[in-house]
């Protein structure tokens, strides 16, 4: 009974809790240095949710010299933390503690767990474009001072394609062939951005085209050169299940062994194909949802959504969307985008800095051969608008960049940012949001599939269980899906071990974390409550927040024996 009692405070006390304190603090002078550092040295990434504001003059460094560099600051902020003594603090600020932690095994494992610098050729594609692909996320107008820092990033490309050929020494073959087939098109890519970049910004017209023929021919030749030694590259790409285990304790701070793993993923397979299964029968009479007649009615629909899906949760008692966050729309993929949307998510989440825009996601115009997730938005916008906007991600990182606590501001692993947003679409489900479309549920049951076979999926491509082409074949014919977006899925989840599993088994550890926290506060547990802590703290994983919330440190200590 007493510790139903205090659980009943612990959850409206939250921000009390992850108050940051006013005082000079040691932990909350590591954590801005290194962010600060962060900043500058994060790569970049075909994710969305670690997309990063970087400083004035910011261009990635690859260089020996570099590498060198990234290690000795990392061992000094490593020396530092280890130096803090964080045993006698409030649970609230040992997980900060622990957030820190996980964020500088963060960098160890980018550096020698997974290192991507070393095996992946892709990776420097998305270093060399990714750069340029984020300056022109944002919403048009193209305004002067972005033009200028497209110029700029495009110009660094042949830097970046010398310390591709300088660091690679461990380059696999698998990855190398998807990199030389991304880049065969990519003089006519990098030229279309030109053009459509002319017609977008007229003022600077005539100087994208020489900037992205320098990016087009040293990428050329970075082709070339994968071609010629790509016949003596090793073929493995699996990290080993030492690694992976590593990545779990340490990084994604996961409390669980990739065998228990596949095994809860495996279960969530077949409850979704089950439930999809029950509500395709149920609706065998109804016609096929159409897709929209044009860009302009799923654009327009879109926002109409939006704002009902924010009116739903507050009728329905589920969360607090705050007046002061904005909204999460749909536009048009812009046609100087368009050449680049491979690199990545094709979406603008904002950031700390701009928490006075909205949102944006760029849909392609409507037609029936478009890829898995364009298609069930040109369907119906609401499964991607709550994943990906309200309440999924857009509001969760808003609310969290706006977090009293800077060190609660940060992205740390996938793992409670997207079993989140994936928790958000059955939570939408089962609320009733479509209840007037049932042929719209059937769409939330084959995301849940995909979701669930992401799981095995990944932990197999990381144990070397699944090859690329096996893991592609098998998400093809058993989610299914299109054969483009299963090969994408699969190079992605080989190539970065453990963001496959986030959405599943984050949304099964926030819903065991729920259920114990109503079990434990009976009638006194107000969901609309839990959902505004879980959401303020969506960086935060979910073993630290079960710790925090529910003074259960149970996962955490399973942390440790992980093996």
């Amino acid at each position: 009974m007493r510790r139903a009692t205090r659980l009943v405070f612990l959850l409206p006390a939250v921000v009390l809790l992850t108050a940051a304190p006013t005082a000079a603090d040691p932990l909350d002078d590591l954590a801005r240095e290194f962010w600060t550092w962060r900043a500058a040295t994060q790569p970049s990434s075909s994710d969305d949710i670690p997309r990063i504001e970087r400083p004035d003059g910011w261009r990635h460094d690859w260089s020996a010299a570099a590498i060198a560099a990234r290690r000795t600051a990392l061992a000094g902020f490593t020396s530092r933390h280890r130096g803090i003594d964080a045993s006698a603090l409030p649970v609230s600020r040992q997980v900060d503690y622990r957030l820190v932690g996980s964020a500088l095994a963060r960098v160890a494992w980018e550096l020698d767990g997974a290192p991507a610098w070393r095996r992946d050729p892709a990776f420097y594609v998305q270093q060399a474009l990714g750069p340029v692909f984020d300056v022109l996320l944002p919403p048009p107008p193209v305004a002067p001072a972005r033009a200028e820092l497209v110029i700029a990033r495009l110009g660094h490309v042949p830097a970046i394609v010398a310390q591709a050929q300088a660091n690679l020494d461990d380059a696999r073959a698998p990855f190398a062939r998807l990199t030389i087939a991304t880049l065969g098109d990519i003089e006519s890519r990098l030229a279309t951005l030109a053009r459509a970049l002319d017609a977008a910004v007229p003022a600077a017209a005539g100087r994208f085209a020489p900037a992205a023929t320098t990016a087009a021919t040293a990428l050329t030749g970075y082709r070339r050169w994968l071609e010629s030694r790509v016949a003596a590259m090793k073929t493995e790409t699996a990290v080993g299940r030492d690694a992976y285990v590593q990545f779990l304790r340490d990084v994604a701070l996961v409390p669980y062994t990739p065998d228990e793993i596949v095994a809860m993923g495996r279960q969530e397979w077949a409850r979704a194909v089950a439930f999809e299964t029950l509500e395709h029968g149920r609706n065998r009479e109804l016609p096929s949802l159409p897709i929209f007649a044009d860009a302009n009615a799923q654009i327009t629909a879109s926002a109409v959504q939006e704002s009902a899906i924010r009116q739903f949760l507050e009728r329905e008692g589920l969360l607090t969307v705050p007046s002061w966050v904005k909204h999460y729309r749909n536009l048009l993929l812009p046609a100087y985008l368009a050449p680049l949307a491979f690199l990545g998510v094709t979406d603008d989440l904002t950031g700390p800095s701009r928490l006075t825009d909205d949102g944006v996601s760029y849909i392609r115009a409507p037609r029936h051969d478009l890829p898995y997730f364009y298609l069930s938005t040109a369907r119906d916008p609401r499964p991607i608008i709550v994943h990906e906007g309200v309440p999924g991600h857009y509001l969760q990182l808003a609310l969290s960049w706006a977090h009293e606590n800077p060190i609660r501001r940060h992205y740390y692993d996938s793992g409670a940012n997207e079993g989140l947003g994936f928790y958000a679409e059955e939570l939408m489900l089962q609320a009733g949001l479509w209840h007037e479309s049932p042929r719209s549920r059937e769409i939330i049951y084959n995301f849940a599939r995909l979701r669930a076979l992401r799981v095995e999926v990944d932990v197999k491509l990381a144990t070397g269980e699944f090859t690329i082409a096996q893991a592609a074949d098998y998400l093809e014919k058993t989610v299914p899906m299109d054969a483009e977006t299963a090969r994408d899925e699969a190079a992605s989840f080989a190539a970065g071990p453990g963001q496959g599993i986030t959405y599943q088994i984050g949304k099964l550890q926030l819903t065991n974390l729920i259920a114990d926290a109503r079990r434990a506060q009976g009638a006194a547990f107000s969901l609309r409550a839990f959902h505004d802590a879980v959401w303020k703290n969506g960086n935060v994983p979910l073993a630290l927040l079960r710790w925090e919330l529910l003074n259960d440190a149970g996962d955490v200590e399973r942390l440790r024996g992980l093996r």
